[in-house]
Formats: structure tokens, C-alpha cells, sequence
């Protein structure tokens, strides 16, 4: 991975590691989860609008062939995927949510082998083994300190699926479109599922605190809008399978903002689960793989 990709995808993970604490304290604050990810990514979408009609911009419209893949991609990697974060969140700290999404790259792994045809050496199996069996630690202890099944777990489990077909499949793209451009036609189509929550919109916006309303439009300029234009910009410049290693040290710029921001700490069990999983998704890409193929590069 080059220097430019690298830092990039860096600033990336900084950014998306704070997304899950703004979220808490926007939910804390008063908003709604249907509201909060309405308005943020109201925000994010009219930044995309402003960019595309500034003076000199030469935005280009998505070309028929790919208006499908597109739109699957930002029902996906948008819409479900900020769905399930936000209203996951509502029930399961910040810290454990992070530690969930940085396992996606268990998922990421199967798509690669299933779909991709990328063949697995023992380790490769062994590492997927024990992804799953990280996943399953953090989901059961997500409540707390007993083994209980928590739906707000299964949500951003659902969103980490949804995240790791995103990146898969959002590779070849980026052979075709600028980054900012595909960014915008993510953004802008994953925007439109999110206004069934807009009924309430405007009395909730009145009665949500300060920090609330701060957090909304961090999360709407920096983790929706900026955070995936550098993330996709990365991706353009380096291996897609080395420019989502990245994410494997999210979790804990994720715990560690939550920690100073909202004093919040995930269970014993959870750390447990997010160690033996992001273990797990190491072993697979450094040991695991016969037949390097970056993941989304034979997707056509």
C-alpha cells in the first residue's frame, strides 16, 4: 500500500472510530435513532449536492450498465448498514458495537472465498473459526456481564455483513468513477429509505440538546461524508485487501474514544470476543491465504 492510500485509510479509521460515540451521545441527547440517522445523512447529502453544482465541477451521472450495482451497493452498504448501527446502538455500548464492526472482515473473507474463489489453507479455516467464534462471544455478552443474546447486537452484526458486501463490491467502481462521485450516488440514493423516519423530524430537532445536535452534524460532515470520500479514495490507489486491513485497528481508537467521551467501557466479555475475532481475521489474511487475490478486484 502506498503512502498516500496508507495515510488515508488511516484518517479514515480515526474518523469512523468516533462515529459510534457521537451516536450514543446524539441518542442520549434526545434524537431518535430513525431521526438521527435521517438527519445525518440529510447533512451528508446536501454537501455531496454543493460539491457537484460548485463552479468548475465536472460531475458526471452514473452510467446506465451501473445504475443496478449502484443501487444494490447503497441499500447495503448505506441504508441497512446505518440502519442497524444506529438503532443498535440504542441498547449496546459504543465500544462493543465498534468491536462487532471491526470482525466485518470475518465476512469479507467468506465473500472471498464463496463468491471470489479465493482458496483457504487450514489456517485460513482455523482464522475463520475463531472470527466466528468472537463474534458469537460478543454478541451473547453484549447485555453485560452474563451470556445473553442482545438484539441490539444482532443489529450491527447485520450492519457488519452489510458493510463487508460494500466494500467487496464497491472496488470495481472505482475504476469507473471518481471517488467523491461514487461517494455522492452512495449517499444520495442509501439517503432515501432513511425518510420513513421523517415524521416528528422537526419537534425532536427542538427539544434535543446542544451536544446532541453537535454530534448529529459530526456525524453527518466527518464519518458520513468526508470519512467515506477518503476511505474511497484509498481503495482507488491501494489493494482493497490492504487498504481494509486498516480497519483492524478501529476497534480500538472506537473503545478509546468512547472510554474519554462518554465513560464508557465494553464488558470483559465483549473484549474477550473482539480480541479472539480480529485474532481470528489476522490469521486468515497473513497465514490463511494459498492464492493472494485482492477481495473485489475479480468482481466485474
Amino acid at each position: 500500500m502506498n503512502a498516500k492510500a496508507f495515510i488515508l485509510a488511516f484518517v479514515t479509521v480515526i474518523i469512523w472510530g468516533s462515529t459510534f460515540a457521537a451516536i450514543r451521545a446524539s441518542l442520549m441527547g434526545g434524537y431518535s435513532a430513525g431521526h438521527l440517522v435521517l438527519l445525518r445523512y440529510l447533512i451528508a447529502s446536501s454537501i455531496f449536492i454543493i460539491y457537484a453544482l460548485w463552479p468548475g465541477v465536472k460531475f458526471r451521472l452514473p452510467k446506465k450498465e451501473d445504475i443496478v450495482r449502484i443501487t444494490l451497493l447503497s441499500l447495503i452498504g448505506i441504508s441497512v448498514y446505518h440502519i442497524g448501527i444506529s438503532f443498535g446502538e440504542q441498547t449496546i455500548s459504543a465500544g462493543t458495537t465498534g468491536l462487532l464492526v471491526g470482525s466485518a472482515s470475518v465476512f469479507s473473507a467468506i465473500i472471498a472465498v464463496f463468491v471470489l474463489k479465493e482458496r483457504l489453507g487450514l489456517f485460513g479455516w482455523i482464522g475463520l473459526a475463531m472470527g466466528f467464534t468472537g463474534i458469537t462471544i460478543i454478541t451473547l455478552g453484549s447485555a453485560g456481564s452474563s451470556f445473553e443474546i442482545s438484539e441490539g447486537a444482532l443489529l450491527v452484526l447485520m450492519s457488519a455483513i452489510a458493510t463487508s458486501i460494500f466494500f467487496v463490491y464497491q472496488k470495481p467502481l472505482l475504476s469507473r468513477y471518481h471517488p467523491i462521485e461514487l461517494t455522492a450516488y452512495f449517499t444520495w440514493i442509501g439517503t432515501i429509505p432513511f425518510f420513513i423516519f421523517s415524521p416528528g423530524l422537526f419537534q425532536e430537532i427542538q427539544h434535543a440538546t446542544l451536544e446532541a445536535h453537535l454530534s448529529t452534524i459530526y456525524v453527518g460532515v466527518f464519518p458520513a461524508a468526508i470519512g467515506y470520500v477518503t476511505w474511497a479514495i484509498a481503495l482507488s490507489l491501494g489493494k482493497a485487501s490492504s487498504v481494509t486491513s486498516m480497519l483492524y485497528i478501529e476497534p480500538v481508537f472506537v473503545i478509546l474514544i468512547a472510554w474519554i467521551w462518554l465513560k464508557e467501557f465494553p464488558s470483559t466479555i465483549s473484549i474477550i470476543g473482539g480480541i479472539i475475532a480480529i485474532s481470528g481475521v489476522l490469521v486468515v489474511n497473513l497465514l490463511g491465504k494459498k492464492q493472494q487475490k485482492p477481495v473485489g478486484e475479480k468482481v466485474a
